[in-house]
């Protein structure tokens, strides 16, 4: 992504490939408003899966190409390529649904078995080191999970077979019913992909090579889908919060003229909304704050649009109405830790003993609610610092250093803050497990 200061983003650094390369970083991206529309197309799902929505997060990748992925039963994977590639939330529900389809059938159980098996009999080394780097261009501060090894074995890990595959995609035509979800969607997904089995291996897109698609498993879903339509339900709420999340997704990484040119003519929130950050990017500061103010205005009691009229004004250097527009944010949606995170940022940029000693108790919040974001854990090292709190401040730095993989920075700062917390506390003891993660490393 073009390294421009928007709060939309931190990193995830990951790795994911079928052959031996070198490690390369990705971003994850982190936006409350994106995260929330999310979770409203994916509740139903996951609840139908006997998946719990609270347990199960759905996060984007910011890579062009086009996949979807599960390491773990925690979390499903989805690149923006692919997001931006569909025309439907059912589309969307649909990759959800069969994502989540490897994690109810206990797919991704066997493959750590698998894995296991790989690293005894092919030498196979996963270095999974999963790192949050600071939004607003800390390029060095992103580490990845590297993964690196024999081909076969990799191969064997990342790739579904053609079982769990025909597997996956039975049981999410019955989540897709039961949440009440047009199942079209699947078929129009496979469709997207079709000819890519004729590609080779390195033209493939990342999702061929990971979920095998052949002629047979196409027809059998048709099929299953034709004889097995449902009966949709709530299909404007989940147009609405796909509109919303894809609108924004590519606001923020397609070119601010093409944004401009698809939402010409258009007068609804979102697609002012859109054109608002299409001038932020360009840069059009007035255009910009003028354009998200007539959104807010429009639409007084939605956190989001206050959450990003906040980033904008911050981003334009108008500190104090940004920690305005972020206080509305943060009283609208109090236990949302991405919207804490801005305002507590927008306090600090107050540079004043007032909005420092606030920025703590917002910054406190937002890790409570959210401590794998190392932007909090950056701010909130600031914000102590600035009150007089070294410990908890040397603390805090620990942690990020932990959080983005450079273990020996965490060590280090996880001693000073050892030094001068007291002995016992919870503060020192966090400190003493960076520590020895640290010497484990």
């Amino acid at each position: 992504m073009h390294p421009i200061a928007i709060r939309l983003v931190a990193a995830l650094a990951l790795l994911f490939t079928a052959a031996a390369q070198p490690a390369r970083a990705v971003t994850l991206i982190r936006d409350a408003e994106i995260e929330y529309a999310l979770d409203q197309l994916a509740a139903p799902v996951l609840r139908a899966a006997g998946l719990s929505p609270d347990r199960v997060q759905v996060l984007l990748i910011h890579d062009r190409t086009m996949n979807a992925f599960v390491i773990g039963n925690d979390a499903i994977f989805i690149h923006t390529g692919l997001v931006l590639q569909l025309d439907s939330a059912a589309q969307l529900q649909a990759v959800i649904a069969h994502e989540a389809a490897h994690i109810a059938n206990g797919h991704i159980t066997r493959r750590m078995t698998n894995m296991r098996m790989a690293q005894n009999g092919a030498g196979f080394g996963l270095a999974l080191a999963i790192a949050v780097a600071a939004a607003g261009g800390e390029a060095d501060a992103v580490a990845g999970i590297a993964v690196g090894s024999a081909q076969s074995a990799q191969r064997r890990f990342f790739a579904h077979t053609r079982a769990e595959e025909a597997s996956a995609d039975q049981a999410s035509i019955r989540y897709l019913l039961s949440a009440g979800v047009p199942t079209a969607g699947a078929v129009e997904v496979l469709q997207i992909f079709r000819g890519q089995e004729a590609l080779s291996v390195d033209r493939q897109d990342p999702y061929a090579r990971t979920h095998p698609l052949t002629t047979d498993r196409l027809r059998a879903l048709q099929a299953l889908v034709s004889a097995n339509p449902g009966t949709p339900r709530d299909t404007e709420a989940a147009a609405y919060w796909f509109a919303r999340a894809q609108g924004k997704l590519s606001a923020f990484i397609r070119a601010p003229g093409w944004t401009l040119r698809e939402v010409r003519g258009r007068t609804d929130a979102v697609s002012v909304m859109r054109a608002a950050v299409a001038y932020h990017r360009q840069p059009d500061p007035d255009r910009a704050i003028a354009t998200m103010r007539a959104v807010v205005n429009a639409a007084p009691d939605d956190a989001f649009y206050h959450d990003l009229y906040g980033q904008i004004l911050l981003e334009n250097r108008q500190t104090s109405a940004a920690v305005q527009a972020f206080a509305r944010a943060a009283d609208l949606a109090p236990n949302e830790p991405l919207i804490l995170g801005g305002y507590g940022r927008a306090l600090l940029a107050l540079d004043t003993d007032a909005g420092n000693a606030r920025a703590v108790q917002v910054l406190e919040q937002a890790r409570a609610r959210d401590d794998r974001d190392a932007r909090i854990l950056r701010d909130l090292g600031q914000a102590y610092a600035r009150t007089g709190q070294p410990g908890q401040a040397s603390l805090a730095v620990a942690e990020r250093y932990a959080l983005i993989g450079r273990m020996e920075d965490a060590a280090l700062h996880a001693g000073r803050a050892a030094d001068q917390l007291p002995r016992g506390s919870a503060p020192w003891q966090r400190a003493q497990d960076v520590l020895s993660a640290a010497r484990q490393q």
